[in-house]
């Protein structure tokens, strides 16, 4: 092997990464606990206030339903679609902060 060439064959040991590498430990235990965050407040909002809290939720009106009844039919589809783009968020967020391209 001449001296200009690499030790690596390109494409089978991986690629070559310029700069710092990846703390790959810390970045899958941010997105690990962002996940399992937003999946509790999914829980909590479709099967918590739709069903374990209806009663309670049902003292009050919202559009002249009660609000138990409105979060099992609406509320719960909307919590869902703003965590869903909440979460496109925070991962952007976590991958600049790893300097992960996707």
């Amino acid at each position: 092997m001449s001296e200009n060439q690499s030790e690596t064959t390109p494409g089978i040991d991986g690629p070559e990464i310029d700069g710092p590498e990846i703390d790959g430990k810390a970045y899958w235990k941010e997105v690990i606990r962002l996940t399992l965050t937003l999946l509790a407040v999914w829980f909590l909002v479709s099967f918590g206030a739709g069903i374990l809290f209806r009663e309670v939720l049902d003292a009050v009106k919202l559009g002249g339903a009660p609000l138990g009844f409105w979060f099992a039919q609406n509320g719960s589809i909307y919590v869902f679609v703003a965590l869903i783009f909440y979460y496109c968020f925070a991962m952007n967020r976590i991958e600049r902060k790893f300097r992960i391209e996707g």
